[in-house]
């Protein structure tokens, strides 16, 4: 644990990203700020969430995200492997108006689910999704990416330790990983509450989708969003969806 103690684009500054709300510094990260973290950052169901978990925090942006959505009783705890990106997570999260509510772990998540006794209400990972092999810019990049540091099996059996019966259990993929990844975790006895298929622009197929799991059966809603429209502008969808946290929307 280390803490005791443009229009549609988030604004570049010294090796990171302002938000209307907080900086996030990523120079020292393999994984950089990116539209992934922003969607599942902005999308997350965050109603009645009383404590929050970050799977792979990377540089802490999701965190930082779900901090500016919840109220100050929410408690935020971070998970990073690598610990240049989580000494750079804990930074940023120090600088951010809420570092007391944000905690950075340096852990692999599997030992950390496994000798940790609480439960959470919401878990989030943007995740590896590579096969071993894929090559990458740089090492740091291609272990940030590679299902080689954390394979979906043991970020699902993680989650499913850590998560309570009513809680939701998010990530953002690839489309074509989604599907495979669904069936997996249904195997695994998590029930599908949410999916929102996510394309470029309208005339599109999508590119990604946002997935939410729970232990507990219920509806599946199924959603999509365009991030431009036609004429190549942000959709409106988009812009509700992200505005609270970009510049100049």
């Amino acid at each position: 644990m280390m803490q005791d103690k443009p229009h549609g684009r988030p604004q570049l500054k010294k090796n990171g990203f302002t938000f209307k709300q907080f900086f996030v510094a990523h120079d020292r990260c393999a994984m950089k700020v990116g539209t992934d973290g922003i969607l599942l950052g902005a999308w997350a169901p965050v109603a009645n969430v009383k404590r929050i978990l970050d799977i792979g925090c990377g540089s802490g942006l999701i965190a930082l995200m779900l901090a500016q959505r919840t109220a100050e009783t929410v408690q935020i705890d971070a998970v990073e492997l690598d610990a240049q990106a989580a000494q750079q997570a804990f930074e940023n999260v120090q600088q951010s108006p809420w570092p007391t509510r944000i905690h950075i772990h340096q852990q692999d998540i599997a030992t950390w689910a496994e000798n940790n006794e609480q439960r959470y209400s919401l878990i989030v990972s943007n995740p590896p999704y590579f096969t071993p092999g894929v090559a990458c810019s740089s090492p740091e990049r291609d272990s940030a990416r590679s299902t080689s540091t954390l394979d979906h099996q043991t970020l699902l059996s993680s989650a499913a330790l850590l998560i309570e019966e009513e809680g939701f259990f998010c990530i953002v993929l690839p489309e074509t990983v989604g599907q495979a990844f669904i069936e997996l975790a249904l195997e695994a006895g998590w029930h599908l509450r949410f999916r929102f298929d996510v394309a470029e622009y309208a005339n599109r197929l999508p590119h990604r989708v946002l997935l939410g799991f729970s232990p507990s059966a219920g509806e599946t809603v199924l959603e999509r969003l365009a991030i431009r429209a036609e004429d190549t502008r942000y959709s409106e969808n988009w812009c509700s969806l992200t505005r609270d946290f970009y510049l100049f929307m």
